[in-house]
């Protein structure tokens, strides 16, 4: 549940306590007028009313630039609320998922492109090329769950879910800033140290299969679901899994090295992750429901969604041929 607190003029109290009661609210508390004229109202909002109790309130208080509306998580409440068991089943398949407003916060700080960002990227490209050319499996999963190329890309598939170009084009920008850092840097590293090219750790990632292609899809999907019903914890899971560090960092090696086959290998595993975590996630935002609230955003979110699935199912198609074409190469 969530404890949403309200500052309005005195003349929205009788609304909000009217969506209160719409959304079934758990608790409504108006209090009293302050000396600037505003007066406090409290809800105690179930998880899966949350979303509607927000629109319903920018609705009704988009007038007044005074107005404030905050969200608390609620720890613990005592006595413990009772439930609906009306068995209508109201609202109850928009349980588990997060507000917009949370998710839209969360991606924001996912977009900015900053100095602590780029250093992170550069610390876990050293951590993943040391465990790669020394076979260290425990130092690679280490560069697997720092994971910063992660965040980006699930800024961008919700920022395409929710029609914001902005936020689009900073998650563009800071994914494409740390995939070249990683490159960069490990390509660097590989032109000094001794890369062993029959490395397990190495070799793994400059394979890209159709199982890659089913291990990324999945993964993107858990990530999204993962934020989606705020259990960020799956994350940890999802990091490893289809971690975007290490094929990066195997292409710069490679590069590095002067071995263009592999990194060839390593550079379609890598562009496989991105575009099938982008796609999947995608998917899992729209069949979340994660949309704009007014109708001109969402007709603007319906046409940036219709042209991203597009271009990431065509992306996808390209990189199946060009994954069955060297494999052919290499037969």
């Amino acid at each position: 549940m969530k404890y949403v607190e309200v500052v309005a003029k005195p003349t929205s109290s009788e609304t909000v306590e009217k969506i209160a009661a719409k959304e079934k609210a758990l608790d409504f508390r108006a209090g009293a007028v302050g000396e600037d004229g505003m007066q406090y109202m409290r809800l105690v909002v179930p998880d899966e009313r949350l979303q509607a109790v927000l629109d319903a309130l920018q609705n009704v208080l988009g007038a007044q630039p005074s107005a404030r509306i905050m969200v608390l998580a609620v720890e613990a409440a005592l006595p413990k609320p009772v439930e609906d068991e009306s068995g209508s089943g109201e609202g109850k398949t928009a349980s588990a998922i997060a507000a917009r407003e949370t998710l839209a916060e969360e991606a924001e700080r996912n977009a900015r492109l900053d100095r602590d960002y780029l250093l992170l990227v550069a610390l876990s490209t050293v951590v993943a090329a040391i465990g790669l050319v020394k076979d260290n499996v425990a130092v690679v999963i280490g560069a697997m769950v720092i994971a910063p190329l992660l965040a980006p890309n699930l800024a961008l598939s919700l920022g395409t879910s929710l029609g914001d170009i902005k936020l689009v084009r900073k998650s563009v920008q800071k994914l494409a800033a740390g995939i070249a850092l990683a490159v960069a840097l490990s390509a660097a590293m590989g032109a000094v140290l001794s890369v062993d090219l029959s490395s397990p750790e190495l070799l793994t990632r400059t394979d890209a299969g159709l199982e890659s292609i089913v291990l990324a899809l999945a993964s993107g999907a858990a990530a999204a679901l993962s934020i989606s019903t705020g259990l960020p914890a799956i994350l940890v899971g999802v990091m490893v899994a289809v971690a975007l560090l290490p094929p990066a960092t195997t292409l710069g090696l490679m590069l590095g090295h002067g071995d263009f086959t592999l990194a060839t290998g390593a550079g379609l595993l890598l562009a496989v992750n991105v575009v099938c975590v982008n796609l999947a996630s995608k998917v899992v935002f729209l069949l979340k429901g994660v949309r704009p609230r007014t109708w001109s955003e969402k007709e603007r979110a319906k046409r940036s969604m219709t042209v991203y699935i597009v271009a990431w199912l065509v992306a996808l198609a390209v990189l199946v041929l060009a994954i069955y074409l060297r494999a052919a190469v290499i037969a």
